[in-house]
């Protein structure tokens, strides 16, 4: 069995190895980078790349077939694969977020997945939609991830039932003294669309329409609408000139520390922040982002990781009996879960798992009413102009200027 494990650094190494492997001649170096016969290669990120080796040579084993575990930069992953399936040459497998899918699609780079709807019961239904595109499912999904409220529960014993609430209780333990902040949430200079996603939901806010077959409609776009500028009116009366709880100078390198601290009392994060709080021994709780006391349930982003199958992939059958039998294993989801600690997609090893940390079973029912994170192509122009726009009302700016120059900018790169 041959194991192999490198970093593709970027598009251009790509292009490079391709040509090097696909080359002709007598160059040693050439022929050992090309995939022999009966070779199965699966591109992962290196968190990944060490726990699926044992299971791929077992899955090997089980096939006669080589397979390669390739280690890829997570950041250059998508392009490298895209760059390698528009040369010919694509892994049989990639594993990364469900937010690809629709660029993937679009590109013709992945094949729609036949899982059996036996195996397909077993996993939590708001990761097999996350992975659903134009009513195919493109990837099996192995873990999810979702952003819930930590509280401090020496300093707030008890769960805020809105933000109102919450405000009214980090207000408090500020003017006592007792914190320097109301709120962890980052916002950046840039503004941070993610983490401010469950409260422009909760004021009333949407990114994409759907269509009359429920997929997300393109030429439908919420920001930028007279419901966006009222969400994100509601979002700048907690701003630097409201009430001070959202505040650009809280970014991605200090929110986390304010709470791990002891700085505020409340955190808006994901589930990678649990094991600073662990290391810090903060006594902490979970709860559910609460939305605004007049307003909508606060929906938080889904983020789902997945394995998909190479359109081009010179072993595609046996790359589908991976994703079928193997992914779907409890045991290769309960590794995986121990590499990165996201819950498991596969509900019997988020069951296994959530004995013995219950948060996890906290953190998907916080994330129970969640929106999966839109998985079209055209969410990649939202990220830049909607932050902006959130960093603008936050810092006090107009809102309805700062809001439809937001949809205006988001149009023009989507072509509508």
């Amino acid at each position: 069995m041959k194991f192999r494990s490198f970093s593709v650094l970027s598009g251009a190494a790509v292009l490079a190895l391709l040509a090097t492997s696909c080359g002709g001649g007598g160059d040693e170096t050439a022929s050992s980078e090309e995939p022999a016969d009966g070779t199965m290669v699966i591109w992962a990120d290196p968190n990944r790349t060490d726990v699926l080796i044992p299971y791929a040579e077992k899955f090997g084993d089980a096939h006669g077939v080589t397979v390669e575990v390739e280690s890829v930069p997570n950041e250059d992953l998508q392009d490298n694969f895209v760059t390698a399936h528009q040369a010919g040459s694509p892994p049989d497998l990639v594993v990364g977020a469900h937010d690809w899918t629709g660029n993937l699609v679009r590109n013709g780079a992945v094949d729609p997945i036949q899982l059996p709807q036996e195996t397909a019961d077993g996993f939590e239904q708001v990761a097999l939609d996350a992975v659903t595109f134009d009513g195919q499912l493109y990837g099996v999904p192995y873990a999810m991830e979702n952003l819930v409220l930590f509280r401090n529960t020496d300093l707030a014993p008890d769960a805020p039932e809105s933000i109102e609430d919450l405000v009214e209780q980090g207000r408090k333990l500020k003017d006592d003294g007792k914190v320097e902040e109301i709120l962890s949430l980052q916002v950046g200079s840039e503004g941070d669309a993610y983490h401010i996603y469950p409260l422009y939901t909760s004021a009333g806010g949407y990114l994409f329409g759907r269509d009359g077959e429920g997929s997300l409609d393109p030429s439908d776009l919420g920001v930028g609408t007279d419901s966006s500028i009222e969400a994100f009116e509601k979002i700048a009366e907690l701003g630097e000139k409201g009430e001070g709880v959202l505040k650009r100078s809280i970014d991605s390198q200090n929110a986390g520390p304010l709470f791990h601290e002891g700085r505020t009392a409340f955190l808006i994060s994901g589930p990678w922040a649990i094991a600073d709080m662990k290391e810090a021994g903060i006594p902490y709780e979970i709860s559910p982002v609460p939305g605004f006391a007049d307003g909508e349930e606060a929906r938080p982003f889904i983020g789902v990781q997945a394995f998909f199958v190479a359109s081009g992939g010179a072993n595609k059958l046996l790359a589908q009996e991976f994703v079928t039998n193997y992914v779907a294993d409890p045991q290769l989801a309960v590794a995986l879960y121990q590499a990165d600690p996201r819950p498991p997609a596969l509900t019997s090893a988020l069951d296994a798992v959530a004995e013995s940390n219950p948060d996890l079973a906290k953190i998907v029912e916080a994330g129970a009413n969640g929106d999966p994170l839109p998985a079209i192509p055209e969410m990649a122009a939202v990220w830049g102009p909607f932050g902006q726009a959130e960093a603008a009302v936050i810092a006090g700016e107009d809102v309805a200027e700062a809001v439809k120059a937001a949809g205006a900018a988001i149009s023009e790169q989507i072509g509508g």
